[in-house]
């Protein structure tokens, strides 16, 4: 199945609704859910929240423009791990108040670029992976955001995975992945 081009109204529509979704989600909620994890050395959703943080910090935006200013260097590598580090001591709500201005400001700059289909496929280097297009890392932006999102609903879900009981064999969500 070939799938369309990466429009980038559609990108904007979804990426401004992850903050709303996860806050509606997660807020409120007890330490059991935000706290759980899938064994060890998985995250738990405070650490996705922190994850999210910390590439709206340093990948999405920076890289676009590292892209649009045509640096031929690589891009700064992504410390996957850091948000061990910077969430360090803030609670829940905080994190997820610092991601939704971040995001917010991220889409306003991302907007104020004014993209055209020449600039989605220029080229920029990415460490590991080589050539990439501004247009592919758009892309990988939102299905970054959907992978998370998928990953938070699945931890979330093994919480319960004992209590389903027979409905285990129902429940595809529950199904190891890691």
């Amino acid at each position: 199945m070939k799938s369309d081009p990466m429009r980038l109204a559609d990108a904007v529509a979804l990426l401004e609704r992850t903050p709303r979704l996860l806050a509606a989600w997660l807020e409120g909620l007890p330490d059991t859910w935000s706290q759980a994890t899938e064994g060890e050395g998985t995250w738990s959703p405070y650490d996705v929240i922190g994850h999210l943080i910390h590439g709206e910090r340093t990948d999405w935006i920076p890289r676009a423009r590292h892209i649009l200013s045509g640096d031929p260097r690589p891009f700064e590598a992504f410390d996957r791990t850091a948000m061990f580090r910077e969430s360090e001591g803030k609670s829940l709500p905080e994190l997820l108040s610092i991601f939704a201005d971040l995001r917010r400001a991220n889409l306003a700059a991302l907007v104020e670029m004014n993209l055209d289909s020449a600039d989605l496929r220029r080229k920029g280097l990415h460490p590991n992976l080589g050539e990439v297009t501004l247009g592919q890392l758009l892309a990988t932006w939102v299905v970054h955001d959907l992978d998370h999102v998928a990953q938070i609903a699945r931890t979330m879900a093994k919480v319960y995975s004992e209590a389903t009981g027979p409905w285990v064999a129902y429940l595809s969500i529950l199904k190891d992945r890691r």
